[in-house]
């Protein structure tokens, strides 16, 4: 790896680690490369070698290819509105996935549309999202409930709610109408 290279790694490596909420020392014993070794190519004072940044990319859960960018585009991806990619799981749920499929990516934004009585999942299926993910919605019209590992919350439209994504969950529409919202699931992160 060039100088130059080292100096794009480094900045990109402490961001993902920051954003990650692991310390030098966590981001170590994930990769099994030491502490300082990690602080000197975070600085861009040292290039690794392709062994080094293949486990540092391990210790980050990306490939190396991931982790150098080899396999993205451009930087920037849009997502035309006939793009988009549709599903739903039960009678009543639409959904559009609103980001791309990019490899790498650690979040995806979805938006939903729950009919008058429907919901997203039934009350006993298992959660979809992997361990340690997280999800946002934000209720764009209506009055929604979330049932969060067999509890309760009703939220209405404007209100935002954050919870663990890998617990079992699903969203009623116990309303005579249309609600919609947006989703945000932020894939593997830790719990803390």
């Amino acid at each position: 790896m060039a100088v130059a290279e080292a100096l794009a790694v480094g900045p990109r490596v402490r961001a993902l680690r920051e954003g990650m909420g692991l310390s030098l020392r966590d981001l170590a014993e994930r990769s099994g490369v030491s502490a300082p070794m990690l602080s000197q190519v975070e600085r861009g004072e040292t290039s690794p070698t392709l062994a080094v940044a293949g486990r540092i990319a391990g210790g980050l859960e990306l490939s190396l290819s991931q982790l150098l960018r080899l396999d993205e585009g451009e930087g920037v991806t849009v997502v035309r509105h006939s793009e988009r990619l549709l599903g739903g799981r039960a009678d009543g749920h639409r959904y559009e996935v609103l980001t791309p499929p990019v490899p790498g990516q650690r979040a995806e934004v979805s938006h939903h549309t729950l009919a008058p009585g429907a919901i997203t999942a039934g009350p006993g299926d298992p959660p979809i999202h992997e361990p340690g993910s997280r999800e946002t919605a934000v209720i764009l019209t209506g009055r929604i409930r979330l049932v969060c590992d067999g509890v309760t919350y009703d939220l209405e439209e404007g209100d935002a709610v954050t919870f663990d994504a890998d617990l079992p969950h699903h969203f009623e529409n116990e309303t005579e109408a249309e609600v919609k919202f947006f989703s945000v699931v932020a894939a593997g992160l830790r719990r803390s």
